[in-house]
């Protein structure tokens, strides 16, 4: 039998239906066999799983890696060191950055910044604006893996478009099969609310929540569902976090409209409650950590599909970025890739969801959404050996000085979790091992299917 390069043997594999005690093996970059350690060709490397499991590397299709334009905050090395610690072996990257991704120009300079440092594999975003209509199929024809949509903006960077021009980059990705995701929120709400709250002299966590509240997030995930079904255009509704919205995306599930979900770790672990422990403008988020009652049934509804993918949002601030005073003024959101899976894993030692269920939330769900399963995101013969091992009895504290990102202002620090991935392999590579990256930036591949 002819050697291949790598054999895990003894692990207990996890899929979305089940978990079985089986061995795999990986030649060039792609699981080649699976079956009983007696059926495992000779290997030029073995690995012993013995008391781990082996999950497909998990797939955090929103992430805000920084570069170009912000590199004091996280640069694509260092966010790709954090997420093959944390067991994310793929990451979708947001347009926001300087200059945005809205031009194949951009688009171009971002793949060649992560080419260049990645350690695990990508895929870019392109941004839809007002007047890039004409960008949008030669984006993709460059690489472009989808489009972000800012529904909800208050970034000059990346404004709210108009929706004519919603409904006609809908109609373009619609042709092309593009699944768009979506901030689903109402700027006029928020543009009108803040300046209203800034002229009363408001500077408080509390305006931030008023200003993004419920209802322009239930209004732009209704308005996207309903501009999605008019279409055609497949879309994806970025880190929900209210549990007011769910009425709304279970009924545009029932009429047909193609429309999957994510929600994030700081909507499910945190509430308005951890101001007291972290200081409520380090709380700042768009769109914002709600009051405790949101939680569980945001909980509810990814354990139960309602909500399909699990994400990050990851987003890196300094400290002093996160402490700054008043609130408008603090930088809004947290890093996210190295906790995300130990969070989850603490929750399946506590019987709050099983380990298939996380593998279909955070690894099949999102490569079946975005046309990148069987690909990715399962552990089968034929699929990229993109591979986590998990030690479900490992203990750990998360602090902030133990992460990999620049922005390490964490508001998970002091937390204690149970059970982190050991070690991470990117197409047959390890890039991680024991909370240590190991993998030499340039391994990571653009995941975009380029004609």
């Amino acid at each position: 039998m002819k050697p291949v390069d790598l054999v895990i043997s003894g692990g207990r594999l996890v899929s979305p239906d089940a978990i079985a005690s089986q061995s795999i093996a990986v030649d060039a970059g792609k699981i080649v066999g699976i079956g009983t350690t007696e059926q495992m060709p000779p290997a030029r490397e073995q690995i012993d799983a013995n008391g781990l499991y082996v999950l497909p590397g998990a797939i955090d299709v929103h992430v805000h890696f920084r570069e170009p334009g912000f590199a004091h905050k996280e640069t694509w090395t260092t966010a790709t060191q954090a997420a093959a610690v944390g067991g994310i072996t793929t990451v979708f990257d947001m347009p926001n950055t300087n200059p945005p991704t809205s031009s194949v120009e951009a688009l171009v300079q971002k793949i060649a910044i992560a080419e260049r440092q990645a350690i695990v594999n990508f895929g870019i975003y392109g941004n839809i604006g007002e007047h890039n209509r004409d960008q949008l199929k030669p984006m993709v024809e460059a690489g472009a893996v989808s489009f972000k949509l800012y529904m909800g903006s208050e970034n000059p960077l990346v404004p709210c478009p108009p929706d004519g021009a919603i409904l006609d980059a809908f109609d373009v990705l619609a042709g092309l099969g593009i699944r768009c995701t979506v901030h689903a929120e109402n700027t006029p709400i928020l543009m009108w609310r803040g300046e209203r709250l800034i002229r009363s002299g408001r500077r408080d966590a509390a305006a931030h929540l008023e200003q993004h509240s419920d209802i322009a997030t239930i209004e732009a995930v209704s308005r996207t569902a309903i501009f999605s079904e008019w279409t055609g255009c497949k879309v994806h509704i970025a880190h929900e976090s209210t549990r007011h919205s769910l009425p709304h995306i279970r009924f545009a599930k029932q009429r047909g409209v193609d429309i999957t979900v994510e929600t994030c770790p700081q909507y499910l672990f945190l509430s308005t409650d951890d101001g007291a422990r972290l200081g409520p403008n380090f709380l700042r988020v768009k769109p914002p950590v709600r009051e405790p009652g949101h939680k569980e049934p945001l909980w509810q509804a990814l354990v139960e599909g309602t909500i399909d993918i699990l994400s990050t949002d990851h987003a890196p601030h300094l400290r002093e970025e996160k402490l700054r005073d008043p609130i408008w003024d603090c930088a809004p959101g947290f890093p996210g890739v190295e906790t995300s899976m130990r969070l989850m894993l603490t929750e399946v030692s506590r019987g709050r969801l099983t380990l298939p269920q996380y593998v279909r939330m955070a690894c099949s769900a999102p490569a079946k959404a975005f046309g990148l399963y069987p690909r990715k995101g399962t552990l089968a013969e034929g699929a990229d050996a993109d591979i986590v091992l998990v030690d479900m009895n490992k203990r750990e504290i998360i602090k902030a000085d133990r992460l990999h990102s620049i922005g390490n202002a964490t508001p998970y620090e002091g937390f204690e979790v149970t059970g982190a991935p050991v070690r991470t392999i990117v197409r047959g590579k390890t890039v991680a091992m024991n909370g240590q990256p190991i993998g030499e930036p340039g391994w990571g591949r653009n995941v975009a299917r380029v004609s």
